[in-house]
């Protein structure tokens, strides 16, 4: 009888209900909810699955079982390769790969509605300092305005922010996964009908040597600027030169097929994975989320606006819209152009002139994340 007892004691000791009992009871069921609320968004709604739903299913793991992120927990190893920005410089390989980017080669000017889409993360990084953060954790905070998670993540680590890489990581990837939703109400407000409904010329054809020299320029070019980007736009530029050069179309293939989902799902999972009760209900993480909201929303409109400027200079040729499609968040972001644009003139086809702006978001708040670095003296 007392073998049984003992042994009915050890498995109650070993349930999660009571480990949640004696931890931080209301604080894990909010977060289990949360968790919830997300995989509901990708599943039912369709709101960036591959991202939401290993974030989500992380997130609910270590509010059910924490030390699945302790030391010797499976998740814990995942987030080391965070830690050492390697996840997300992989990532960018995958993007690469999979991206086009004929329609910035095609369209230069595409530069700078992708340059001023990055204005939102320099003035939330002044808005954090004022809200009493250190300027790299600030810095740090700001990428999330380029609405980018593995570079939110790489800077994080790199500027040793890591305790606050959950929540910082946790808003990039939410904003992105929510920009159908953010940047509509934006785009609309700040342009009138007669804009929207504005129809641009077609591209011209890009040829096979400019997709080829591209990235090796790019590379050259910003990484001599700013070394410190090498391993965001070097891995974004070796995966774009996979793709474009026609002779390892094996490695093209890894890279955005089966490297990528891998890896999204070890960065994704590790990602929700640091969002317990006590790492994530605090103010810290509160401000955090309403400066990344704040600096997505400064970020489109800043882009709308400068398209805005362009239509103005080019005698009607711009659709402002585009520019709102300078954020980072490839494709959905160009994809949002498109469908606002659609709801104005449904024969209006935006897409591929609103690529080349999100492509040079990318590259653009890479640039962001190593420009911070460089004045903070990290390697």
């Amino acid at each position: 009888m007392e073998y049984i007892t003992s042994t009915l004691g050890n498995l109650l000791q070993q349930t999660a209900f009571l480990n949640l009992a004696e931890g931080n009871l209301i604080g894990n069921l909010v977060m289990i909810g949360v968790a919830c609320v997300f995989l509901y968004l990708a599943i039912k709604k369709g709101f960036e699955p591959l991202l939401l739903v290993p974030i989500a299913f992380g997130m609910l793991l270590v509010n059910i079982y924490p030390d699945i992120m302790e030391e010797g927990g499976l998740l814990h190893y995942f987030f080391m390769l965070d830690e050492w920005s390697i996840l997300p410089s992989l990532i960018f390989m995958g993007v690469g790969a999979m991206t086009d980017f004929g329609p910035l080669i095609a369209n230069p000017k595409s530069f700078l509605l992708g340059a001023a889409a990055q204005f939102g993360i320099y003035s939330a990084y002044f808005l954090a300092i004022f809200m009493g953060f250190n300027d790299k954790a600030a810095a740090a905070i700001s990428i999330i305005g380029g609405a980018d998670g593995p570079t939110s993540i790489f800077l994080a680590g790199r500027l040793g922010q890591t305790n606050l890489m959950g929540p910082i990581a946790v808003a990039a990837y939410s904003y992105m996964a929510l920009v159908p939703i953010i940047q509509p109400p934006i785009m609309k407000l700040l342009t009138t009908e007669k804009e929207r409904r504005i129809k641009m010329e077609q591209l011209r054809p890009v040829s096979k040597l400019e997709k080829i020299l591209f990235p090796i320029i790019v590379t050259i070019v910003v990484c001599m600027i700013l070394p410190t980007t090498a391993p965001l736009v070097g891995m974004l530029m070796l995966g774009n030169l996979f793709k474009e050069s026609g002779v390892v179309g094996q490695l093209a293939e890894t890279a955005s097929n089966a490297m990528m989902y891998i890896v999204v799902i070890l960065l994704g999972t590790s990602v929700g994975a640091t969002t317990s009760a006590e790492a994530f209900l605090n103010w810290d993480t509160i401000k955090i989320v309403i400066l990344g909201l704040v600096a997505f929303a400064v970020g489109t409109a800043a882009g709308v606006f400068f398209g805005k400027l362009m239509c103005k200079i080019t005698g009607g040729k711009v659709n402002p819209l585009i520019g709102s499609a300078g954020v980072s968040a490839v494709p959905m972001a160009a994809r949002v152009s498109q469908k606002v644009g659609a709801e104005a003139d449904p024969t209006n086809f935006l897409l591929m002139h609103a690529m080349g702006p999100n492509v040079a978001g990318v590259i653009g708040t890479a640039v962001a994340a190593g420009t911070f670095m460089a004045i903070f003296g990290v390697k």
